[in-house]
């Protein structure tokens, strides 16, 4: 009983100082890139658009570049780490396995060869949600093929989640391939979009966009964090104690693919936020979903928030694609984790 109130608390504390941590990085993001404002111009132009200052107290260039580039590029960036991270978490905890991430068990690829494809046979001209709604689309058959090749329980262990996972990701990318081999030249421009990950067509559509999708996928992986609890005794287990084992899978691999789906619809294809948030997390609030899932869900924010601010900082005017920011962080760490699992006799 100590051991679970002082893990509450834990939990309570580390979410509260990674709000915090988030809230002031995406107040810095304002001010930092190839244009540096100073933080008093900042808060004025704030100030003008909330109607607490007069608009001739800032100039129009300022306004212009924290209203309608930078505000939208950070929250978008907030929405699109926070549901990789949520995704990455659950997907988990569904797996019963450390090394599943939207981007290893080919989420990430599915979502992105949705979208490709929508764009190159033309029906991303349909609609704003044809790339989102495709994405999904692309992101849910893959991990459903994922999981039903290596589901837990059939002595697939993390070795099988790894073949399975570069054999489906390794299809995606060939099948994005040849798209991009018969795309056009004005479509190849959008595609490298996808192929690398970033947040420079950010705008405040995207953010109106992304934020219903967010909320929903959030809402609903967030009542699933007991029966995820549930999940790690086992199926078996699970069953025993009244949980419906094959609805929560369904439930669990359509929301996180929704959630993957969308951040790669708005944000391209960015590795590894799944699987590097959910074990720092977990190092620092337990393993317990209740508190998993939502403190995810902030680092995730801010780490995609740090990353796209170093992104557009460091090469000025040009800007380094976000997805090499992931894959560096995240490559590394997923090789110390393969080597420690191995050592654990895991693998």
């Amino acid at each position: 009983m100590r051991g679970r109130a002082s893990r509450r608390r834990a939990g309570g504390w580390v979410l509260a100082m990674m709000a915090l941590a988030l809230l002031g990085a995406i107040l810095a993001s304002f001010a930092v890139g190839p244009l540096r404002l100073p933080p008093l111009e900042v808060v004025q132009a704030l100030g003008v658009k909330l109607g607490l200052l007069d608009a001739s107290q800032v100039s129009t260039r300022d306004m212009a570049v924290v209203w309608n580039l930078r505000i939208p590029r950070a929250l978008l960036g907030a929405l699109v780490g926070a549901s990789l991270a949520m995704a990455g978490a659950s997907l988990q905890g569904l797996f019963g396995n450390p090394l599943a991430d939207p981007g290893i068990v080919g989420v990430t690829q599915g979502a992105a060869l949705g979208a490709v494809a929508a764009i190159v046979l033309g029906a991303g001209s349909v609609g704003g949600w044809t790339l989102p709604l495709a994405a999904f689309a692309g992101g849910a058959a893959a991990i459903s093929l994922t999981y039903a090749l290596a589901r837990p329980g059939r002595n697939s262990g993390t070795a099988t989640l790894l073949l399975v996972g570069i054999a489906m990701a390794a299809f995606c990318s060939a099948a994005i391939g040849f798209l991009t081999y018969i795309a056009s030249e004005s479509e190849l421009q959008s595609l490298v979009f996808w192929q690398m990950g970033s947040l420079a067509q950010a705008d405040w559509a995207d953010v109106a966009a992304a934020l219903p999708v967010f909320v929903l996928g959030t809402f609903a992986l967030l009542r699933l964090a007991t029966p995820l609890d549930m999940l790690a005794l086992g199926e078996r287990q699970a069953q025993h104690l009244g949980l419906d084992v094959k609805r929560t899978r369904l439930k669990l691999i359509a929301f996180s693919a929704l959630l993957v789906g969308a951040a790669v619809a708005f944000a391209g294809s960015i590795g590894f936020v799944g699987l590097v948030v959910p074990h720092v997390v977990r190092m620092l609030v337990g393993p317990g979903h209740r508190w998993l899932l939502p403190v995810s869900a902030v680092t995730g924010a801010l780490l995609i928030v740090v990353a796209d601010t170093a992104a557009r900082t460091l090469d000025p005017p040009a800007e380094i694609p976000l997805g090499l920011f992931s894959a560096a962080l995240g490559a590394p760490f997923f090789l110390w984790l393969v080597l420690h699992q191995r050592r654990s006799g895991a693998v």
